[in-house]
Parts: structure tokens; C-alpha cells; sequence
């Protein structure tokens, strides 16, 4: 064959192959068998090995190739990946539905769209001119990390939309963004379960895990010899669908496998009967599922609705009943966290539940621990609640032998041997030694953390070695490490050293609300600390702050206001504050608007907005300079009212206060 000739055969031994592979996956009717696919692809490697520049990425020889990777990049999602907020019971879901109509009148009247909760890996895949281009992880929902190479690998993840039908050919000039979920099939983890164990190998706990590390294979061979599978369920892109129904017909017809038992449902009693039935089902399917998702099928309402902090109002996840086993109490410990909180842990005989063996379950505190009654010896009831958490369900108090032991919570601190109190209004009891070498340790633990200091190389068990070695007292004592005094410890080499103490460095400029978080300042989550960081704008006039600034920070109550105050003005932390500055470290202050548009002015939301999320009205307010109140006051300059605005709206009218609707307001901040 000339080369033109073979030009022309690689083309349509390609279009063959994925006409073929579309009938065997998408439609579940193939048209050839396997083997004689394999031929064909076959013929196809040996013309590409021949001629290796007629090899372009939409082939499917390329689905096993590529180098193994150093690590994966970053990608950011063109939109958030958000997830769900789960739900029980149908009282949960009738719950859910009354704060849809709440918000807006009519929103369940076009029913709703049913998925099954694949208990596996979410997964973004983005196509430029109909070839699969990146393929990225959920990560924090913004930033996923770029596992392209390894995505390819998987046959139900098309590398060319060939079969586009006529009104949706637009797709072939424009960016394409699909969302969907990597999992294993109960065979295929029993296979590779079984491969590793043969080798000596740590063997996974479940297909979840499994598929997850295997998505993140830093060699797409690995990947590609773990056999993953997938279901597309989200069409980002606007190819102008009306309903999350049509989304998943417009997927199947793009040439992408989707749940042939995903339907839409028209009411509650729908939502339930399609619940139950998969529950007692779930175990004649070949891959795992933990619950259903529940959509609100019409597109524009389900965007109206908005979102809830990194959930979307319009979808839920419908879990199945927990799953529990039975097994006997051996011992209750108590374990001390970073703020010195004690929480009594049951020791249990190992039983496995879901795919996991659980071995251990928390009991949370005392109040729980007298609630369930439950003694060492007891035979208990464990569960794992939505299929993740162990915890103790019910005591069966009819198997008692008498020789059950009661469990009294310690006066001292297990592990510093420090009083222990019960603070007055709280459920938990503290260690209030503050240089109990427990909160310590759980306090470094979180600084290093990803969502903290995210020092790569130095977790946990880095940390553990470096304490009891006592190389480091306190996550200051981190940035006084060199190579040497790390070559001293165990698993220690030459690089991995040179690694550990180059990512320390490396963290001396973090993000000032990063660094916030990870000091473990008592009641901070990442958003407080967020708002910290916007109001202050540097650590020296965040430490400098009275207790009455604290309090007029918006969504700062008195008590987290008091536990910032306390903690700047505590000693050994001032002490601690003073070695991070003579270690070096400078966290990036934030720019402050010199002259903010909405600089000083106090601001209400009430009712649903259109066009623009609450939470991204607050944040714009904030960046402005404004502020955003959840009560009204005389001191309130403007209550923004959408729709069904409430009491609130009627309270300002009384006082006297401005209301402008969103129209205004937008206008306001553009």
C-alpha cells in the first residue's frame, strides 16, 4: 500500500473500531464479537508502527501509552464541582422538597430525574473540537488534578465523538465539558485484589478505593491493567437541553455510556419506589452503589435554585439504609485530640461491613456513651452511617453475661496525665494541660495538612519520628530542619531528606488564611479563617485586634470571636507566633481596596435571588468593603429583597430602611 493507501485504512479501521465499540458499550448490542474487535485493532497498531506519524490521539491505540508521570498537574474546572447533601428517610426527602417549593413555588412540578449513587470516583472529562483533550478529579471541586492519560485508558470514555448526531454538530467547534464516575466491577477487584496479593502486595478494602487509586497510577499502564469502567452523567456544556433527562440522552447519542437505569420519576412516591427497589437490588448489580441521586429535572429551575455551600439546592443523594453488623465491645479507649478534647473510642472484635473491616467505632462522648448505656463486653449493633462512618447504633442489653464492666470517662489525661474538665455547657471533656504532648502532635498533624500548610512529603507518621526523635517541639521547630537530622531517622534516604526539608521551605510564603487555618485556632474552620484573613489583611494586625473587632466581623459570633482573642493573647502562643517570624515566615498579606465602593455600608439578604447565589453576593458585598449582616438593625444601610423575602423584609420596612431588589443591587456592584 502506497502511503496515502494506508492513510486512508487507519482512518477507517478507526471509525470501524469505535462504531463497534459504541454498539458494545453504549447500546449493550454488540455487533462483532471481542475477539474479532481485537483484530482489527490489531491491524491498526501494526499500520501506526509502521507509519508513527500518521498516530493521532483519537486512536484507539492510544488508550495504553504514554510515560509514567512525576506527579499530577492541577486543573481547574471550568464550573465547581459540587456534591451532594445526603438524605435518609423519606421524611428527609419530603423535607427537601418543601425547601425547594419555599424557595421557589413550582419547582418539583416537572418532576425529577433518578440516578443510581455509583460508589466510585468523579471524574471531569473536557473534548476541543470532539477529541477528548483533559480529564481531571472532583479534588476540591475547583482545582482537580490532570489524570488525562489515565482517563484514556478507559474503553467507556470515548477519545473521538464520531457519532455526533446533525443538531448537536456545533460541538465539534467549541469546548466540550462532560462529568461522570470512574468505578471497578466487583470481578475485575476480586481479580486485582487477588494479582496483589500474589505479589505481597497491600490489597484495597473495596472497589471504591481501588478505582480511586488506580485513577491516580502515576504510569497509565497500572491503570490500564486494572480494567475501569464508566458512566457519564453530567453535560456541562449548553447544547441546549431542558432537563436533566435530555442531558443523559444527548450523552448517549455524543457516544458516552450512561446508566441504562437512571429514569426520571415524576413525584415523591416515584422517588421512593425507585429507591427501594435498587436498595434490594443493589447486590444483583456487578459494581457497588450507595443510595440514588435525586434531580430536579428541569434545567432552568434546577439553576434558579442555586447552590448551599458546595452542594447545588436542586440534587440529593438518597442513601440506602445503614449497613450494620454485630460484634462485641472489647475495650473503650480515649484518644486526645489537637484542642484536647477526649473522645472514647470502642475497640471492636473485627467485623466487616460494606467492603470494610471495621475495627474500631467513635462513641463521641460521655452524653452518648450513658444514651446508648453501653458497658466493655457489650455486644453492640455497628453500622456505617451513608457507608462511610463507624458508629455504634444500638446496645443488644439481652446478651449480658453480668460480667460487663461500666466505663467511666478518665479525671486526667491519658497521655500527659493533666486535669481533665468537662466545660459548662459542652458535651465534651478537654485536657487543659496546654503543653500536652497529644494536642501537640495533633496540632502539627493539621498544620502539614493539605487544606493547611499542605507540606508535601511530612505527614503524620513523619511527624510522629520527628517528635520522638525530639527534633521538633512545635510546628516552628519544622523550619529549623536540615537534611542531616532527618538522614537519622528510619526510611529516611539521601533524596526523600532533601525532599522533606525542600517542601518545608517552600511553605514560608503560604496564603494568609491557610496559614490562619493551620495554627488550629479552636472554632476556625477555612471560611472563618477566610474572613479573618479579608478583615485583617495581615497576621500583625490580626494578632494586634481587640475582642470588639472580632465581634463586628459578620458571621463571628461571641464565641469564636472570644476563642481568636484568647488565643493571640495566650503566651505560648505569642511565643510560638515570634519563632514562625524568626524562622521566616511571611504569610502573603491581602491587598485592601483603598477607596471600596461599598466601603462601611451594612448589607441584609433576604429571599432568593435570580441571577446571582447568595454566597456569591456576600462575597462580592465583602470585596467591596461592605458588610453583610444576617439580623436587621438600625444600623443596616440596604436589605436586599428577592423573592418571598420574609420577616426580615417587613422588619426593615418598619425601621425604615432602604430596600432595593436585585435589579439594584447588581447595578449597584457592577
Amino acid at each position: 500500500m502506497t502511503k496515502e493507501e494506508v492513510r486512508e485504512r487507519i482512518e477507517r479501521l478507526k471509525k470501524l473500531i469505535s462504531k463497534y465499540r459504541y454498539h458494545r458499550l453504549v447500546l449493550d448490542k454488540p455487533l462483532i464479537s471481542e475477539s474479532a474487535e481485537d483484530t482489527l485493532k490489531k491491524e491498526l497498531f501494526d499500520l501506526e508502527e509502521k507509519y508513527p506519524d500518521l498516530v493521532t490521539s483519537d486512536s484507539p491505540t492510544q488508550r495504553i501509552g504514554g510515560k509514567p508521570l512525576e506527579k499530577f498537574k492541577k486543573f481547574a474546572h471550568p464550573k465547581p464541582m459540587l456534591s451532594f447533601n445526603d438524605a435518609f428517610s423519606r421524611e428527609d426527602m419530603e423535607d427537601w422538597i418543601n425547601r425547594l417549593e419555599r424557595i421557589s413555588k413550582g419547582a418539583t412540578k416537572e418532576g425529577f430525574y433518578g440516578e443510581l449513587k455509583i460508589d466510585g470516583l468523579a471524574i471531569e472529562m473536557i473534548y476541543r473540537n470532539g477529541i477528548f483533550e483533559t480529564g481531571s478529579t472532583r479534588g476540591d471541586g475547583l482545582i482537580g488534578e490532570d489524570v488525562t492519560q489515565n482517563l484514556k485508558t478507559i474503553e467507556d470514555i470515548p477519545l473521538k465523538l464520531s457519532r455526533i448526531p446533525k443538531k448537536f454538530e456545533k460541538v465539534l467547534s467549541q469546548e466540550l465539558a462532560v462529568r461522570g464516575e470512574v468505578f471497578m466491577d466487583e470481578k475485575d477487584f476480586e481479580r486485582v485484589n487477588w494479582e496483589l496479593k500474589e505479589k505481597n502486595i497491600k490489597t484495597y478494602a473495596n472497589p471504591r478505593n481501588l478505582a480511586a487509586g488506580s485513577v491516580r497510577q502515576l504510569n497509565p499502564r497500572v491503570t490500564a491493567s486494572r480494567k475501569l469502567s464508566s458512566f457519564a452523567y453530567s453535560l456541562v456544556t449548553d447544547l441546549g437541553q431542558k432537563t436533566h433527562e435530555e442531558e443523559h440522552l444527548i450523552l448517549k447519542a455524543l457516544g458516552f455510556r450512561v446508566n441504562p437505569h437512571n429514569k426520571f420519576l415524576k413525584d415523591l412516591k416515584e422517588v421512593q419506589e425507585f429507591r427501594d427497589h435498587w436498595e434490594s437490588r443493589r447486590e444483583k448489580l456487578s459494581y457497588e452503589i450507595d443510595g440514588i441521586v435525586v434531580i430536579v429535572n428541569d434545567e432552568n429551575i434546577f439553576e434558579k435554585l442555586g447552590t448551599v455551600g458546595k452542594s447545588p439546592r436542586g440534587s440529593i443523594a438518597y442513601k440506602f439504609s445503614t449497613r450494620e453488623a454485630t460484634t462485641k465491645v472489647k475495650d473503650i479507649i480515649v484518644s486526645v485530640g489537637r484542642t484536647g478534647t477526649l473522645t472514647p473510642i470502642a475497640i471492636l472484635e473485627p467485623v466487616q461491613i460494606s467492603g470494610v473491616m471495621v475495627s474500631r467505632a467513635t462513641l463521641h462522648n460521655e452524653d452518648e456513651i450513658k444514651r446508648l448505656g453501653i458497658k466493655l463486653g457489650d455486644t453492640v449493633i455497628v453500622g456505617r452511617a451513608g457507608d462511610v462512618i463507624p458508629d455504634v447504633i444500638k446496645v443488644l442489653k439481652e446478651l449480658r453475661t453480668g460480667k460487663e464492666k461500666e466505663f467511666i470517662m478518665p479525671s486526667h489525661c491519658p497521655v500527659c496525665g493533666g486535669k481533665v474538665v468537662r466545660i459548662p455547657g459542652e458535651a465534651a471533656h478537654r485536657c487543659i494541660n496546654k503543653n500536652c504532648p497529644a494536642i501537640k502532635r495533633e496540632a502539627l498533624y493539621h498544620f502539614v495538612g493539605k487544606n493547611s500548610m499542605d507540606i508535601e512529603g511530612v505527614g503524620p507518621k513523619i511527624i510522629d519520628q520527628l517528635m520522638d526523635a525530639g527534633l521538633i517541639k512545635d510546628a516552628a521547630g519544622l523550619y529549623s530542619l536540615k537534611k542531616e537530622d532527618l538522614l537519622n531517622l528510619p526510611r529516611f534516604a539521601d533524596k526523600s531528606a532533601e525532599n522533606a526539608v525542600n517542601s518545608i521551605q517552600k511553605s514560608k510564603r503560604p496564603a494568609l488564611d491557610k496559614f490562619i487555618f493551620a495554627l488550629g485556632i479552636r472554632h476556625i474552620g477555612e471560611e472563618t479563617a477566610f474572613d479573618l484573613a479579608k478583615k485583617f489583611g495581615s497576621l500583625d494586625r490580626l494578632a494586634e485586634a481587640s475582642l470588639e473587632e472580632f465581634n463586628r466581623i459578620p458571621n463571628i459570633g461571641e464565641v469564636v470571636a472570644q476563642s481568636v482573642f484568647r488565643w493571640f493573647k495566650d503566651k505560648y502562643n505569642q511565643k510560638l507566633l515570634a519563632k514562625f517570624k524568626k524562622a521566616g515566615i511571611r504569610p502573603k498579606e491581602l491587598k485592601v481596596i483603598k477607596k471600596p465602593r461599598l466601603g462601611g455600608k451594612i448589607f441584609v439578604l433576604t429571599g432568593g435571588l435570580e441571577t446571582i447565589t447568595r454566597e456569591s453576593a456576600q462575597s462580592l458585598i465583602r470585596e467591596l468593603g461592605g458588610e453583610v449582616f444576617s439580623s436587621i438593625s438600625k444600623n443596616v444601610d440596604f436589605v436586599v429583597a428577592g423573592e418571598e423575602p420574609g420577616s426580615k423584609y417587613e422588619k426593615a420596612k418598619k425601621l425604615g430602611i432602604k430596600i432595593i431588589d436585585e435589579k439594584e443591587f447588581l447595578s449597584m456592584i457592577k
